[in-house]
């Protein structure tokens, strides 16, 4: 089974990425930002609490976040597919060892961490941008989007050494078209055949 992370700041294009080598690969995406977002349109306690993190920048707490990845990749993961592309998680070291746990119950492991790298005025525009044809509340406000990054600098960027000393990390430049970015991953993806 084919186990990817597609890693990097918000608005760095996992999500635009991440559908496509869901389908060229034939991977099951597993976001938890949709998840998420799905849980707060619904309107479910979970959702409320997600919603109250997400209105102020701040990351899901981990429990939170592991107990609806699990349910998702139990329910959704179908025989046909390849395996799994995971887009905006982990976020910490205590959830990448988390999700270890959780395919290594499964006979699996993450094969690779594919990280778009983006420098921040790119992707503060970009945000701002998705926030004004999105009505995601998390990308209409320069603050909240700042703080986005404040926080994924802090929170989630030490998981390049921990995937690094894996020998799991490789960097790909996020900006260009989405064909570019795209034909970049895939020549990565392609290695691990």
């Amino acid at each position: 089974m084919l186990n990817i992370i597609l890693f990097g700041p918000p608005g760095s294009g996992k999500g635009t990425q991440a559908q496509l080598l869901r389908e060229h690969f034939k991977l099951l995406h597993i976001s938890t930002g949709d998840i998420f977002r799905s849980e707060i349109k619904n309107e479910t306690v979970i959702g409320k609490e997600v919603k109250q993190y997400l209105d102020a920048g701040k990351l899901v707490p981990d429990e939170l976040t592991i107990r609806m990845l699990g349910n998702y990749a139990d329910s959704n993961l179908k025989t046909e597919m390849q395996g799994i592309i995971f887009d905006g998680f982990p976020r910490t070291v205590p959830q990448a060892e988390a999700l270890d746990d959780f395919l290594a119950n499964k006979n699996s492991s993450i094969n690779v961490v594919l990280s778009l790298e983006v420098n921040d005025e790119e992707l503060v525009k970009r945000l701002i941008n998705r926030g004004l044809t999105s009505g995601r509340s998390d990308d209409s406000n320069e603050e909240v989007v700042r703080n986005r990054l404040k926080v994924y600098y802090n929170q989630t960027a030490p998981l390049a050494d921990f995937y690094l000393a894996q020998k799991k990390f490789v960097s790909i430049r996020g900006v260009g078209t989405i064909d570019e970015i795209f034909a970049h991953l895939c020549d990565e993806m392609n290695k691990l055949s």
